[in-house]
């Protein structure tokens, strides 16, 4: 019987630790719209919602390891740059000489990574960022997010000082895969 009770407890264990170990799933889609003109930013080749078009909504991110792989990409923070409204965290705009990043909606964690750093490695090397905003999962298409789409669940958008202290040749600025973890 002890052995019976002893296996059953392995067996939901391991269940549970399965659950926690998958990768979250979508959490909806909106539909995009066009901007109306001179208000979608494509600065560092960022995307403009398509009228018509429907974009996957994210509420969650991959589980946050010692090194969580992701898709760093290239965002500007300064006032009037693809990054929009200023950052979530302090509201103030960023130099792009400065390392910062945005992370999407589940490892920005409501705002509980704000002003903290974490260290991305890629293209060989490491540099440590400071988190200053969210890139927004669960919404998008709207003057708030510039009338980009959503990001996808798995972004570092990274300011270009993170892309040059990575030593990535400006030519290929836009996206690479990295690992990231909390400094």
């Amino acid at each position: 019987m002890k052995s019976s009770v002893f296996l059953l407890v392995i067996v939901l264990l391991t269940y549970t630790l399965h659950i926690e170990a998958q990768q979250c799933h979508p959490s909806g889609r909106i539909r995009g719209t066009n901007p109306p003109p001179d208000q979608c930013n494509q600065e560092n080749d960022s995307d403009c919602c398509k009228d018509g078009k429907y974009y996957t909504t994210y509420k969650c991110s991959p589980p946050v390891s010692s090194s969580t792989k992701a898709t760093l990409t290239l965002n500007s923070f300064q006032k009037d740059g693809d990054g929009g409204a200023p950052s979530e965290c302090d509201n103030q705009y960023h130099s792009d000489d400065t390392p910062v990043v945005a992370l999407s909606t589940g490892w920005y964690n409501h705002g509980n990574r704000c002003l903290n750093y974490i260290t991305i490695h890629g293209n060989g090397k490491s540099v440590k960022a400071m988190v200053v905003d969210e890139c927004d999962s669960t919404m998008g298409c709207d003057s708030d997010h510039d009338y980009q789409p959503p990001c996808p669940n798995n972004i570092v958008d990274a300011s270009k000082a993170v892309w040059k202290a990575l030593g990535v040749p400006e030519s290929d600025w836009g996206e690479m895969d990295i690992y990231w973890s909390d400094a």
